[in-house]
C-alpha cells in the first residue's frame, strides 16, 4: 500500500472491485480522532477507532461478511459491514460516519484499508464482495 496515513502522505486505496481509487489518512488532532476519506472531490470522515472497532468485530463472526455498501439515504441490509457500521449496537453506539449527509459507505472504503493494513482478507469481485478477519 502506498502512503502512511497522514494528511501529506495519505493511504492510497482502490475500491473492492478495484473500479476507483481514494485516499484515506488519520486526523487523530481533530475532535473526535477522525479517518477522513477523500473520493474525487467528495470528503467523508469517520470515527478514527472504526478501525480497530471494525477488526474487533470481524474476529467475533469468525467467517466472511457481506460488505452491504450503501449511501447513508439508503438502508443498509442486516447482517453486513455497512449494517455494522451505523448499528446502536457497534462501540461508538450509531453512525461512524461523522459528516451527516456523507455517513454512508463504511462498507465500501473501510474494507480495503483494513485489507492493506493487514487486518483483514476482502473478496474483489464486481458486486457482493466479502470480507473477514486474518
Amino acid at each position: 500500500m502506498a502512503g502512511t496515513g497522514t494528511p501529506q502522505d495519505p493511504w492510497q486505496l482502490t475500491t473492492p472491485p478495484g473500479t476507483s481509487a481514494y485516499t484515506m489518512y488519520r486526523a487523530e488532532d481533530a475532535d473526535p480522532p477522525s479517518l477522513v476519506c477523500v473520493v474525487g472531490s467528495t470528503t467523508l470522515t469517520y470515527h478514527l477507532s472504526a478501525i480497530d472497532d471494525l477488526a474487533a468485530w470481524l474476529r467475533e463472526q469468525g467467517d466472511w461478511v457481506p460488505l452491504g455498501a450503501a449511501d447513508e439515504q439508503k438502508p443498509a441490509a442486516d447482517g453486513t459491514v455497512e449494517a455494522w457500521g451505523r448499528s446502536d449496537s457497534n462501540p461508538v453506539g450509531g453512525w461512524y460516519g461523522l459528516r451527516k449527509g456523507y455517513r454512508g459507505r463504511f462498507g465500501m472504503y473501510l474494507p480495503p484499508l483494513l485489507e492493506a493494513l493487514g487486518l483483514a482478507e476482502l473478496t474483489h469481485d464486481a458486486r457482493n464482495n466479502r470480507m473477514r478477519a486474518i
